[in-house]
């Protein structure tokens, strides 16, 4: 079962995927800035962030109480709120929206916690196709040495041990990582996920995904129209940083 279609909002959706570690947030980030930077209205949407289930859900974790279906039940209640609350106005007021994960995540990850797949695409089929789903893949070493950077230990779901797969962490987080992994590469062939190579130099990632990016920019409003900006900022939907001062920053050549 797909995604609902795309072409009835005059507003554009693009999505990022990966495994923990892939660079994936800093490389939406760039893109935003770049965006805001252009006078694109843009609007942020993060996995597990809406308020009515995130509390819950940090309660479940920090208890280590919640079950595969429990845990995927709570983020489809989170994506569902944000879809209705922030990406589907977004879109249809001409705005562009960025993903931090979207309900690829689920597909994968819950996936591997023995959700079924056919019951988990069935449940997320009200999700608005991207316009455009970037898939960060990163061996399962370099994403561990880049999540330990600056912080001693692994999370307790971020490794998989409610999985039991090994007592060590770093191997749990191996396998399970591992596990998602070859589920992103699935969901790559079913939903045409752009695969980028994230241990590219990081300009280079970011020139990659802008060119990609820039065709599906034609004709979408600039933020330079104040009704459009004025109700978008009163339903609290304006991008992180459409409150800054828009200069045009340097370009990444």
């Amino acid at each position: 079962m797909g995604l609902r279609r795309n072409d009835r909002y005059p507003g554009r959706l693009f999505i990022v995927e990966g495994i923990d570690g892939s660079g994936k947030s800093t490389q939406l980030d760039l893109l935003h800035k770049w965006l805001v930077s252009q006078g694109f209205l843009v609007v942020f949407s993060e996995w597990n962030s809406s308020p009515i289930v995130k509390s819950t859900t940090s309660r479940g974790k920090k208890t280590h109480s919640l079950t595969p279906m429990t845990f995927s039940l709570i983020h489809a209640a989170d994506f569902a709120s944000r879809i209705n609350a922030q990406i589907v106005p977004a879109l249809e007021a001409g705005a562009i929206v960025l993903a931090d994960r979207y309900a690829y995540t689920a597909f994968a990850r819950d996936a591997v916690r023995g959700v079924s797949r056919a019951w988990l695409r069935r449940l997320y089929s009200f999700a608005v196709k991207p316009h455009i789903s970037f898939y960060f893949d990163v061996p399962l070493d370099e994403s561990l040495r880049r999540i330990l950077t600056g912080r001693p230990e692994l999370k307790y779901y971020e490794a998989g041990l409610d999985l039991a797969l090994s007592d060590d962490p770093y191997e749990s987080f191996r396998l399970f990582q591992g596990m998602i992994r070859e589920e992103y590469d699935l969901l790559v062939k079913e939903f045409g996920l752009v695969r980028i190579d994230a241990t590219e130099n990081l300009i280079r990632q970011q020139q990659l995904v802008r060119e990609i990016v820039s065709p599906h920019l034609n004709g979408l409003m600039r933020a330079g129209n104040g009704g459009l900006q004025t109700a978008l900022q009163e339903a609290n939907l304006q991008g992180r940083y459409l409150g800054e001062t828009l200069q045009r920053g340097a370009p990444i050549e």
